[in-house]
């Protein structure tokens, strides 16, 4: 079997795979992409609904969670949301933000995935498609790498096999078994950015809400996102509860705010003055989606007319509202996540070349790593910027 000999191979043609590759490319060096699913950047295509947020303006370390949470500081500092704003406006994409510092093409996700094969054309990068790694071996001159088109023969090898999220679109967890075979520890992963699903009462109670959407906080651990929340009929999902997901883990509390940015004390005391006769399940329908308004008066607030809510039941009520104790079971899991919390351990890899500290010569780089992002970009710029970093270097 004849032997493809390059400097760089780059396992997973995903985001950060063909940013590293194509770096590299432009260096000079000899890199080849292979991937065992039948089409490159599967993720890059459905994520941000088919328009890909592709970064976020407002990115900073803070945005990222990770056992080693100085890791990321050196790669993001090194390429920020403007050096690939910059590819992208150089490529004619047309883009928009929608929210918070969120990128998104103004046409399609297709462009950006066009835009990385196109540098990776221009910088010489072969990329392989249909091309599953059967066995990886490191020998005195390099890596030795068996797969379904062949052997390959490196004298770099990176890992940007993405994490266990989604496995509809090709996930597994062969990143993780390969960085064990070199030695590495491999944190315990699970679900993040996913919807989470209710039981018995509060399941029963909202289960036929299914579409009710309104502007929430929500509270866990510490940590508090404000957007809007979408109740589904196996529990709640939306912006506000995919970002909590990634802080909650069972048997957490979890409070959601229905009046964000209001006070519900004050503003039920203003309600009893002024409207005192109407009642509650009128004007709470209209701050909030009439559905819900009647659902949360039927099992837990007063359900009468305002005038008649003594002091006592006023304040728990307005608690209630701003701090709604919501008990999830669980989540919907790696089916419908975005993103796998937990990976490769980097404190033996190397955050400046995302070098294995024990295998000269590897790297791993984007979501098989410990280092998750928020909702909205960030986990795009995480791709971008470590596979800029290996690429560099490799």
């Amino acid at each position: 079997m004849s032997v493809i000999r390059c400097d760089v191979l780059v396992i997973g043609a995903g985001a950060a795979g063909l940013m590293c590759a194509l770096t590299a490319g432009r260096r000079g060096r000899m890199v080849q992409v292979i991937d065992h699913a039948n089409k490159v950047g599967k993720k890059i295509l459905m994520s941000g609904g088919g328009r890909c947020n592709f970064t976020n303006t407002g990115t900073t370390p803070a945005n990222f969670l990770s056992a080693n949470p100085h890791f990321c500081k050196s790669a993001l500092a090194r390429y920020t949301p403007w050096h690939f704003i910059e590819m992208v406006e150089r490529h004619g994409i047309a883009y928009h933000e929608k929210e918070l510092g969120q990128l998104f093409c103004d046409i399609s996700s297709k462009q950006i995935v066009r835009m990385l094969m196109d540098e990776c054309q221009a910088a010489g990068v072969q990329v392989r498609t249909d091309c599953a790694v059967t066995d990886v071996q490191r020998g005195a001159d390099g890596f030795h790498v068996t797969t379904a088109q062949g052997q390959f023969h490196a004298a770099s090898l990176v890992v940007a096999t993405g994490g266990l999220s989604i496995p509809s679109l090709g996930a597994t967890g062969f990143g993780y078994d390969l960085a064990r075979q070199f030695g590495h520890e491999v944190l315990p992963t699970r679900a993040g950015l996913v919807p989470l699903t209710l039981s018995g009462t509060h399941q029963e109670r909202f289960n036929d809400l299914s579409g009710v959407a309104l502007p929430v906080t929500a509270r866990c651990n510490d940590v508090a996102f404000s957007n809007s929340m979408l109740i589904t009929h196996r529990g709640i999902s939306g912006p506000a509860i995919l970002q909590i997901s990634s802080f909650w883990q069972p048997g957490d509390a979890l409070h959601l705010d229905l009046l964000p940015g209001q006070d519900a004390e004050a503003w039920l005391q203003a309600m009893k003055r002024d409207r005192g006769a109407a009642e509650l399940r009128t004007v709470l329908s209209e701050v909030l989606p009439r559905r819900l308004a009647l659902r949360l008066c039927e099992h837990w607030l007063p359900d009468r007319p305002v005038k008649q809510i003594d002091a006592p039941q006023l304040r728990q009520a307005a608690a209630l509202l701003q701090a709604f104790p919501l008990v999830a079971s669980g989540t919907e899991g790696y089916r419908t996540a975005e993103v796998t919390l937990g990976g490769v351990d980097t404190r033996k890899v190397s955050s400046s070349t995302f070098e294995s500290q024990l295998v000269p010569g590897l790297h791993f780089v984007g979501e098989v790593l410990d280092v998750t992002g928020w909702l909205g970009g960030y986990n795009f710029q995480w791709a971008w910027a470590s596979g800029h970093a290996a690429g560099q270097v490799v």
